[in-house]
């Protein structure tokens, strides 16, 4: 009877895992595709010597929207800012 309960926690521990190691997946799999999907995406712009701020971008990914941010802190002189990807603003 011992034998059982301990088969039967072991079975659910590894049932619990599995959908939590599924779950998790999923989150990381929309995550993924927000980066590479075109749309306003929002960056932490971080800057050194300078103050940090929160700024949108356009673009056909998160990679073409940070070089937009980018290049507008160094035209603006703020040459030492990089903007770091937070998501993929939902539009609407």
């Amino acid at each position: 009877m011992n034998a059982r309960r301990i088969l039967a926690a072991a079975i659910g521990g590894i049932l619990f895992a599995a959908a939590g190691v599924a779950a998790a997946g999923n989150f990381a799999s929309d995550r993924q595709v927000d980066f590479f999907a075109e749309g306003t995406h929002q960056f932490y712009v971080w800057c050194s010597g300078n103050k940090d701020y929160l700024a949108t971008a356009q673009g056909a990914n998160a990679e073409e929207a940070q070089m937009k941010l980018y290049n507008a802190a160094k035209d603006s002189g703020k040459a030492a800012c990089w903007p770091v990807w937070q998501g993929r603003v939902a539009a609407g």
